[in-house]
């Protein structure tokens, strides 16, 4: 059953599926699955869009839906730390990739400096998808698959960090 909030000081009359009680539960329940404070607020926006997307396929609303929100919440938390530490394998292999390009101390060369200082600066997202394309030698499709997103993300993602990148580049006047 959906709940009907106005908005104080605006006439407009939203549905909100959680009431503050089970909003605070959520939070509680992300915050002790170890999201970090920042990510909350996506969190349980994330567990309105399913009770919306529930009651939008014409599924009978949870009879708890505090209780349907925080296991919800709970299986939130583990998928945030199975993206921490698919991030965390990713930038293992990609540590792995860049010694194996320099198995000797040589002295790595300007542009590798100025390459991997752009890259410190992309937004994670675009850096991910830069990493697998051209360190790890992926196909565009094999990053989809390995990122769940479709494979005009990783496209768009990839052609606004190579613009970016090269931007950086040259405005170090590295190329």
């Amino acid at each position: 059953m959906l709940r009907r909030r106005t908005r104080r000081g605006q006439g407009d009359v939203r549905d909100d599926p959680l009431d503050a009680a089970q909003e605070r539960r959520v939070r509680a329940v992300l915050a002790l699955g170890g999201v970090p404070q920042a990510d909350l607020p996506d969190g349980v926006q994330q567990v309105r869009l399913r009770l919306l997307e529930r009651a939008a396929r014409g599924a009978e609303a949870p009879r708890d839906v505090s209780a349907w929100a925080a296991v919800v919440a709970s299986n939130l938390a583990m998928d945030w730390h199975r993206a921490k530490r698919r991030q965390e394998r990713l930038g293992e292999r990609l540590a792995a990739l860049r010694q194996s390009e320099h198995p000797s101390g040589e002295d790595t060369s300007l542009l590798s400096l100025a390459v991997a200082r752009g890259l410190d600066e992309l937004p994670d997202a675009q850096r991910q998808v830069l990493v697998l394309r051209f360190y790890a030698d992926l196909p565009v499709r094999g990053i989809a698959e390995e990122l769940g997103v479709p494979e005009g993300t990783v496209k768009s993602r990839l052609h606004t960090a190579v613009r970016a990148l090269r931007a950086r580049l040259h405005e170090d006047e590295v190329v």
